[in-house]
């Protein structure tokens, strides 16, 4: 598997909160969908208070 640097924001209570992630996925597809999951997971978000912005290799 490969390593995604995956960047954005998302939706917080105060505002908008920055993020960068380090993904290990087989394609940049898959890494787009874990970082939907994680982040909506661990902070409570919907899809559509996610905004991510650019994923890279690593």
């Amino acid at each position: 598997m490969s390593q995604f640097a995956v960047s954005g924001r998302f939706q917080d209570r105060t505002g908008h909160r920055d993020f960068e992630k380090t993904i290990d996925a087989p394609n940049e597809n898959v890494a787009r969908e874990r970082t939907f999951t994680q982040l909506g997971s661990e902070h409570g978000l919907k899809r559509t208070q996610i905004d991510i912005s650019e994923v890279s290799a690593a």
